[in-house]
């Protein structure tokens, strides 16, 4: 039997949870859960799949998730070769809208954090000095013992989260999550079966088989969950890839162009500049800037 896309956290004792994660590869799972999640990566890289937002991710990446906003870090399928001898590590932080009581962030000193509670919803991700000085605390909360100290050190991180200016949303201002708890992963086939394929020519026959339904009838289905076409998510996937091998710097913009799935440079330059904004040279211009 399909497990459930809802994912429910152990229950602890303590008011939220701090997790460092040292796995193979993080988890495969398309999934969302009631809970607020900051996650930095350390180590891995991979696609990031966030409510209807998709792009690379590696060491250093800092995102702020609201509640049942639906996520998936997808590892590069090199993490999951036995044999490769690559880990992932990462710390993720947990906590509920009242893990210090119901009316805590409802108080008028904490109108920034509650702010920041409501930008969340849409995912934030930082850059520069505001994602190096969270790195910092992440890290040192992890040292922490549970206790007083550990709470106020949360605090001090929402609050510097708060105040800062370079953050970006990462899903669109429309997106909402249509997956009902009790509805199965039929949306994990679909991300598993594109990022094993995306370099081919894909199918829509194929896929809507896979997610038994007609294609007319799954085509429906995945804007409603989605907040975009299918079409448009295979896209997302092979330019997201794209901006990896791009800032690996190894292969040229043609071979990068047919290694990521397009058949005709034009074509890549088109959806790269759709997508991106940037022409494939500015992108890497822009990340060496960083």
């Amino acid at each position: 039997m399909k497990q459930p896309l809802r994912k429910d956290l152990e229950p602890v004792a303590t008011s939220f949870i701090v997790k460092e994660l040292i796995e193979p590869h993080f988890d495969p799972n398309w999934h969302f859960h009631p809970h607020y999640q900051l996650f930095l990566v350390e180590e891995g890289t991979g696609t990031r799949f966030i409510g209807d937002s998709i792009k690379p991710f590696g060491p250093g990446d800092l995102v702020f998730l609201g509640p049942n906003l639906p996520h998936l870090w997808r590892s590069d399928q090199a993490y999951f070769n036995k044999q490769s001898g690559l880990t992932t590590r990462g710390i993720v932080v947990y906590f509920s809208e009242d893990f210090l009581g119901n009316d805590f962030f409802g108080k008028q000193e904490m109108m920034l954090l509650r702010q920041l509670l409501n930008h969340a919803r849409q995912g934030l991700e930082w850059n520069g000095p505001t994602r190096a000085r969270a790195e910092a605390a992440l890290k040192n909360m992890t040292k922490q013992p549970m206790g007083f100290d550990r709470v106020i050190s949360l605090l001090t991180l929402l609050n510097d989260l708060s105040h800062a200016s370079d953050y970006r949303y990462l899903t669109s201002p429309g997106y909402t999550n249509t997956v009902k708890p009790t509805e199965t992963d039929r949306m994990q086939l679909v991300h598993d079966y594109v990022l094993g394929h995306f370099p081919d020519d894909l199918s829509l026959e194929t896929i809507a088989d896979l997610a038994g339904m007609t294609p007319p009838a799954f085509c429906r289905y995945f804007k409603a969950r989605a907040n975009k076409t299918f079409s448009e998510f295979v896209s997302e996937v092979r330019i997201g890839h794209a901006c990896k091998l791009l800032i690996n710097g190894k292969l040229s913009v043609t071979q990068i162009s047919f290694e990521s799935g397009f058949r005709t440079l034009s074509n890549f330059n088109r959806q790269f500049k759709d997508i991106t904004g940037q022409t494939p040279s500015g992108y890497v211009k822009t990340y060496r800037q960083l």
